[in-house]
């Protein structure tokens, strides 16, 4: 089964608004090509200039979180409702900094992920092992957790919204990358795990994404593995010339 690639640019606490809205331009190339699915994912800060920059154009507006409430004292929270009035597609949810430095639960997580899917927000799941976790050999066990739970109550119905962010914590803002074949390892044993959650059909329609470190160096043999479905990029997503060079890679595979 074809599974068109996306390629999200979560820009972190990085780039103010102004800044987020040069970088859009920088990707005017990208706008108007419809084989791979670009996202960027600004701060909270920068959601409004960002859409506005984006009007027209295929790439679409991702956001980096938000609350499980559609209202109410939740101080410096966002809630779906305000995500879809800025025109936001896509939701990152499940991040290991969420989780390691808000320590969010899988239990926590997995409401924000059916409140998106409510608001018709594609939430961006990610899940991922820590250094100590993999060289204990529980990486499998610990993903198979986060991604049952993650993913409770979550149907088959839903699966061309659902997508999966493979981000092994080891690889994320340190230049260590999994090997291609150790990367597609994690990936194939998520889309088994799918399977059983959500049965063939539907497994077999949802993105899974690498998340640790891919750059424009290592992006086409990292996409072209069999389950890898496109990348969650950090810091090559930061300039225009870096992030294009992924999606010139995926654009190439998708050929």
């Amino acid at each position: 089964m074809i599974r068109k690639y996306i390629i999200a640019g979560n820009w972190k606490m990085n780039l103010n608004a102004t800044e987020g809205v040069e970088l859009i331009k920088g990707l005017s190339n990208y706008a108007k090509q419809t084989d791979v699915t670009v996202v960027v994912c600004p701060p909270f800060t920068g959601l409004d200039r960002a859409g506005k920059a984006l009007e027209g154009s295929n790439i679409q507006l991702g956001a980096q979180n938000m609350h499980t409430e559609k209202s109410g004292a939740y101080t410096g929270e966002i809630s779906a409702e305000m995500l879809r009035h800025l025109f936001c597609g896509y939701v990152i949810l499940g991040h290991s900094e969420r989780r390691t430095y808000f320590a969010e639960s899988d239990e926590f997580i997995n409401k924000k992920v059916k409140v998106a899917l409510a608001n018709s927000l594609k939430p961006i799941l990610c899940v991922g092992e820590t250094l100590q976790e993999r060289e204990g050999n529980k990486t499998m066990s610990v993903i198979e957790k986060q991604v049952r739970e993650g993913l409770t109550g979550v149907t088959a119905a839903d699966a061309n919204d659902v997508v999966i962010a493979y981000e092994p914590i080891w690889a994320i803002g340190t230049g260590k990358t999994a090997t291609p074949e150790m990367a597609q390892e994690v990936h194939a044993a998520i889309r088994k795990l799918l399977i059983d959650i959500l049965g063939t059909e539907a497994a077999n329609k949802v993105r899974i994404l690498y998340g640790g470190s891919m750059n424009a160096a290592n992006a086409a043999d990292l996409l072209a593995q069999k389950d890898i479905d496109g990348g969650l990029i950090g810091g090559a997503a930061l300039k225009a010339d870096t992030f294009g060079k992924i999606i010139d890679a995926a654009l190439a595979l998708s050929k």
